[in-house]
């Protein structure tokens, strides 16, 4: 799967998750600007390993931050 496509399904998980509208989401978001707390990003991380059917250790974990960050995790763990 291509980066755009991640992209795409990263951002729609994102906006179901935390309520927020796709016009105010991109890669360079953060979760902070989401107003997204630590149960929220666990939520998050979830959904993305249920989505992409890949495990995240918990160092990457970690280091998600952003849309892009996920994006790239993602990249990487596939």
């Amino acid at each position: 799967m291509d980066r755009a496509a991640i992209l795409e399904r990263v951002i729609a998980l994102v906006c179901e998750t935390l309520e927020a509208d796709e016009a105010d989401v991109d890669e360079t978001t953060t979760f902070d600007d989401l107003n997204a707390d630590s149960f929220d990003k666990l939520e998050l991380v979830t959904a993305f390993e249920d989505e992409f059917d890949l495990t995240l250790d918990d160092e990457v974990m970690a280091s998600i931050n952003s849309i892009g960050d996920a994006v790239d995790a993602i990249e990487n763990a596939q």
